[in-house]
């Protein structure tokens, strides 16, 4: 018996968005299981068409690479090449040539930790790690040297927290960040961190969200004194008060190390739909991002070929509606305080009244179990029993009532973690180097502390100034962005840097001029010495360093610098 043929008009019609959105989830969970419909979809690139990461990914999806990590426990085997790759879905980062090894990197949504994650964090750190855990640029954790015997024992332990490290690296979303200060902040114009956590369950719940071209981060800024610096991000959302709404503007394409900050779509957008507005954002880039290319994957580069525009319409597709058009008016945006230096060190009041935020200096963000227990503790003693990671690798204590800011104050010298601001220490940071990481070419947190004690030791600043160290140009400490930036090379065989002023963010963003090309990690201390005595001898009155850098052109910075080197 024949099946009989389809009417005509069913046959021809085009599918509506409702078979189509049916056709995809069953293809997908088709695939996700062996089998393919050749006869109802346009044939997959052959494997000799992919690069070898997308070939990876289709062979056997990383999330479900963990029965392969539990086989390399059981035998202590280090994975393969193409399961290195795999396991950074489970935030597993191979240290190979430099150690035999994980680097373990954690999801933290918005920075956001409570005292009994810290207490097993340090127990974790003690039993099955270095002992060291490192406060990260997208206000995270990350821990070392955990051994392919111990991985699925660090994995569990880290779940037992209510943590985990799911899509932390390679083409996943990474950590989503925010003010550290939001709930609390006396001048911020909504609290993002419930959108924060909303929009991390949204992710971790949906499997096509762990197949995107590159890596991709996004931010969320509710206007406080701290920045969420949103605009270095691939979808950087900024609060705004047009009238007497707040609502939220987007940018879209930040990635400093490649030169780019966030461009505004041109719209605002109402908090209660924030969440599927990004997400639309996200599917767009899921479809239409690079995936013959890793060099020219990431949102930036997509948007070079698509204009914002395009963009914006191919969204409103995904969301089946328009979103509202509003021209960037700066009057409408709230930026961090520029008054306020280094906000995130010291101790400021809160909205709340009687309590107050404290911020604990890290220097290059990193800290032992000991340390770790011990501000479980202090939170517990003297504030809420909560934590908050900065982008700027230190942690703040959150609602610690006036009377207990000068005893928390005091514990935090005594355990080596000042709350004192400080014009020079409290703007450094520095990546991970070449201790732990293969790309790094100098190491950068062991120059960024000398680098320090050097400078506090030669110079008094009046104006705050920040200086990233970065070891590679993958950048992971944004050295585009910094007042000074340093991005590591070798220099006849030895470590150094190639020297960056005029970076800045928020109001004042700016990517650095290249001042300087290897400078030697010797020669380093000097060097940037005389670059800040450069600017206390020729800037006008009290302006930042980064209106003294932008005030000049290369050419005469080069000059005045020169007359300083041979002071």
């Amino acid at each position: 018996m024949t099946t009989p043929p389809f009417p005509e008009a069913l046959a021809s019609a085009p599918f509506t968005p409702e078979q189509k959105e049916y056709l995809f989830g069953l293809f997908a969970g088709s695939v996700v299981r062996g089998k393919t419909f050749a006869d109802a979809a346009a044939p997959a690139p052959s494997p000799q068409d992919l690069i070898a990461e997308e070939r990876i990914k289709r062979e056997l999806h990383p999330l479900d690479s963990y029965g392969q990590l539990v086989e390399n426990a059981q035998n202590d085997r280090s994975p393969d090449r193409e399961d290195i790759f795999r396991f950074k879905w489970h935030g597993l980062f191979f240290l190979s040539p430099v150690k035999d090894a994980f680097m373990a990197r954690l999801r933290i949504p918005g920075g956001a930790l409570t005292s009994f994650q810290l207490r097993e964090l340090a127990r974790i750190a003690r039993d099955l790690t270095s002992g060291y855990i490192q406060v990260t640029t997208r206000a995270n954790f990350q821990m070392r040297f955990v051994s392919s015997r111990d991985a699925p024992e660090f994995l569990r332990r880290i779940q037992s927290i209510g943590l985990h490290t799911r899509g932390s690296g390679a083409d996943n979303i990474r950590n989503l960040t925010m003010n550290p200060t939001a709930g609390i902040d006396p001048v911020e114009l909504i609290d993002v961190q419930p959108l924060v956590q909303a929009l991390a369950q949204i992710i971790i719940h949906d499997r096509s969200f762990y197949d995107l071209p590159r890596k991709f981060n996004i931010a969320y800024d509710g206007g406080g004194l701290i920045g969420a610096v949103e605009d270095t991000n691939d979808i950087g959302v900024k609060a705004v008060k047009v009238g007497d709404e707040v609502l939220f503007r987007m940018a879209l394409g930040g990635a400093t190390g490649h030169k780019a900050f966030a461009s505004d779509l041109g719209v605002v957008v109402p908090p209660g739909e924030i969440n599927r507005v990004v997400v639309a954002a996200l599917r767009v880039y899921i479809e239409e991002g690079c995936r013959t290319n890793r060099k020219r994957a990431r949102l930036k580069h997509l948007l070079e070929s698509m204009s914002l525009a395009q963009y914006l319409e191919k969204m409103e597709k995904k969301l089946g509606q328009p979103i509202r058009r509003h021209p960037l008016n700066p009057k409408d945006c709230r930026w961090a305080s520029q008054e306020l230096p280094h906000s995130h060190v010291g101790d400021f009041p809160q909205k709340q009244r009687g309590l107050n935020y404290v911020g604990a200096s890290c220097p290059v963000g990193q800290v032992t179990a000991r340390q770790m227990l011990r501000l479980a503790e202090l939170a517990d003693l003297y504030g809420s029993g909560e934590v908050r990671l900065t982008v700027w690798q230190n942690m703040i204590f959150p609602n610690v009532p006036d009377a207990y800011v000068a005893s928390l104050k005091n514990a935090l010298e005594k355990l080596g973690l000042p709350a004192r601001q400080s014009n020079i220490s409290s703007g450094v940071v520095a990546c991970t180097g070449n201790a732990y990481c293969k790309f790094a070419q100098s190491g950068t947190k062991a120059h960024a502390l000398a680098l320090i004690k050097h400078l506090e030791s030669k110079l008094s600043l009046d104006q705050p100034v920040n200086i990233h160290l970065t070891g590679c140009p993958n950048s992971c400490a944004q050295h585009y962005m910094g007042d000074i930036g340093l991005l590591g090379t070798k220099v006849q065989g030895a470590e150094g840097y190639h020297v960056f002023i005029g970076g800045g963010f928020g109001r004042n963003q700016s990517v650095g001029r290249q001042l300087l090309s290897g400078v030697s990690a010797a020669s380093l201390h000097g060097v940037v010495e005389n670059i800040l005595k450069m600017y206390l001898k020729h800037r006008a009155g009290r302006e930042s360093f980064l209106q003294f850098a932008t005030r000049h052109d290369l050419n005469t910075l080069q000059t005045l610098f020169s007359g300083m080197s041979n002071v």
